[in-house]
């Protein structure tokens, strides 16, 4: 991989999308381009790449509210 798709922010985010993708196909879901006989990892990064798998980030999660504080209310 030369360079990250524009909507992806780390290649760490990159790397979990792709992975998913790749389990999904494992699974028996269908690929979105034809890539003859790649491994199903390579197929998942072009279609990352490719902007043709949807994905979102979720609502940040809520900081956890540590026990002292939750005493104190009490």
């Amino acid at each position: 991989m030369d360079r990250m798709p524009e909507k992806i922010d780390s290649k760490f985010r990159y790397v979990l999308l792709a992975s998913q993708r790749a389990e999904q196909m494992m699974r028996g879901g269908r690929p979105k381009i034809d890539m003859g006989v790649k491994k199903s990892t390579r197929v998942a990064m072009e279609e990352i790449s490719n902007d043709l798998v949807d994905w979102e980030m979720g609502p940040a999660e809520e900081p956890l509210v540590e026990e002292e504080e939750l005493e104190a209310e009490v």
